[in-house]
């Protein structure tokens, strides 16, 4: 949901880059887990005392980081909501999260091209990063509709029709 940029006042608080389209959720939350910023640290579960919105960003108060050097231990976590407690997303959308791990299919034959396993921001659409059986590149299909014909998280399952020669230019 956010990502920890810096400590924001002397009291504990931390100044956040939101991760989500939905910022204002942050201040419904009671608690959340923090990952990182030691990729080897296991997800720890805080208490959200505050939340405030400051020019495109968020201000987040944990409870027991009350000071500067707390909220600097913080910096480049993320802040996470727990899945039970995230809403349905609505008709059409999905969390990012529930596309790693499908299976990728091509409709017209049928083929495994391989498992879902990155998502890349390009600035257009978003790529699927799929990881491909023989190993190798992984192949990245764009996550557009008109390619993207099937999706189905909840099957661990997308379908898609792939345009002549996007596979060719996978290959490095």
């Amino acid at each position: 949901m956010a990502i920890f940029a810096r400590p924001w006042g002397n009291r504990g608080a931390l100044i956040a880059d939101a991760t989500t389209d939905r910022p204002e959720r942050l201040a419904q939350l009671g608690t959340a887990f923090v990952l990182g910023p030691d990729p080897e640290a296991q997800p720890q579960r805080v208490e959200i005392e505050s939340v405030q919105f400051h020019k495109q960003r968020v201000i987040v108060k944990l409870r027991g980081v009350d000071s500067i050097s707390q909220a600097e231990a913080l910096r480049g976590a993320e802040l996470c909501v727990p899945i039970a407690e995230r809403p349905k997303a609505p008709e059409g959308e999905y969390y990012i999260a529930d596309l790693f791990g499908c299976e990728v299919i091509e409709r017209i034959t049928g083929r495994r091209l391989g498992i879902v396993s990155g998502w890349l921001e390009t600035g257009g659409a978003p790529l699927l990063e799929v990881s491909v059986p023989q190993g190798g590149e992984p192949l990245l299909v764009p996550f557009a509709r008109s390619i993207c014909v099937e999706i189905a998280p909840e099957q661990r399952r997308i379908v898609v029709e792939l345009p002549e020669g996007l596979e060719e230019l996978n290959q490095p």
